[in-house]
């Protein structure tokens, strides 16, 4: 059989943060789904592919070698490859949109893909807390997947992103890490409560807290953290009468003894060390540090960095869930006061 013009089927977006090799592969399983490919058929080779389509030879390997690992394709020395498996039984077909890249949201991401195993094909999209491209990401995929999974957090147009995200149908609709206030409907919902969430991780440091007199919340303006983290670290202060402050600069925040750091951002936390070192002042006796979601190298930095966090592993895990088992339930993911020596 004369082989297939695959590439003809297959489309790489350039803004999707979903690895090359597997869009190449999801384009394969979705045609197969489609009936444009059938047992059987013969596929191009990896030279063919790799010129065709303007990818790396070693991306359209990756993605044939995956195909073969799951039992998809087949290959046959001096023919090529060749469809092995009509029937992969795949039905999930998930749009993810992350606000941004970091350490935890890797986490997020790697427990979710790895908690709903083979059976999904997941198309993976940054939109970095700009409405205007998540509209533009999200609107033309509105009708192509079983489920859209979205982080909210925008700087600015929330109501504008409120109604469009209230467009999609609530069976398919996941809102992960932040409830949005105004989407109606029975939609699924794993997310953090983030009044409540620092309110008892500050509780549980108070202990550790009473050795000082301020404490001070580093909460950058134009940001996308939620303004109830404001909320719930003012009514702690208040009720335990520390003096306190929000810093929105912390490269121009006077630093003294006494005081304590809560920082949300990564970069906020290299400029507060950097400052309090180079004044002298002793981390976790002189002046402390409290930062906010949990990353492997806090346990290493200063002999380790107190952190209040959410669990991101069990977050991606009963996202993950939610969907294999057809839930639309709103849950609320765990959050912790991890004690280190920088407190």
């Amino acid at each position: 059989m004369k082989p297939i013009r695959l590439y003809e089927l297959i489309h790489i977006d350039e803004y999707s943060a979903t690895p090359k090799y597997l869009q190449l592969t999801n384009s394969i399983l979705t045609a197969i789904e489609n009936g444009k490919l059938g047992q059987d058929d013969m596929l191009p080779s990896i030279n063919e592919l790799s010129f065709e389509l303007e990818i790396s030879r070693d991306t359209a390997e990756k993605g044939y070698k995956h195909l073969k690992k799951i039992g998809i394709i087949g290959s046959v020395p001096g023919k090529g490859y060749y469809i092995a498996n009509a029937s992969p039984g795949r039905k999930l077909r998930i749009c993810l949109f992350f606000n941004k890249l970091s350490a935890h949201k890797k986490i997020i991401y790697d427990s979710f893909v790895a908690a709903l195993g083979e059976n999904a094909v997941i198309d993976f999209y940054i939109y970095n807390n700009d409405f205007s491209l998540f509209k533009k990401l999200l609107l033309p995929k509105l009708d192509q997947y079983s489920h859209y999974v979205i982080i909210p957090h925008f700087i600015e147009g929330v109501e504008s992103a409120r109604e469009i995200i209230n467009t999609i149908p609530k069976e398919k609709l996941v809102l992960l890490d932040k409830q949005l206030t105004g989407i109606t409907g029975a939609y699924a919902a794993v997310y953090e409560n983030f009044e409540k969430d620092i309110y008892h991780a500050l509780e549980q440091a108070n202990e550790h807290l009473s050795k000082y007199h301020t404490l001070k919340l580093i909460f950058p303006e134009k940001s996308y953290f939620p303004t109830e983290i404001i909320a719930g670290f003012e009514r702690f202060a208040q009720e335990y009468a520390f003096t306190y402050k929000l810093v929105y600069d912390i490269g121009h925040e006077p630093i003294q003894e006494g005081e304590v750091y809560i920082n949300l951002m990564e970069d906020d936390m290299v400029t507060l060390i950097e400052r309090i070192v180079s004044q002298k002042l002793e981390v976790g006796k002189k002046v402390g540090v409290i930062s906010y979601n949990e990353t492997p190298l806090k346990k290493i930095i200063l002999d380790g960095i107190t952190t209040i966090s959410t669990d991101f592993h069990a977050m991606g895990t009963l996202t993950a869930e939610m969907i294999l088992n057809s839930r639309r339930d709103h849950l609320e993911v765990p959050f912790y006061f991890t004690h280190r020596p920088s407190l």
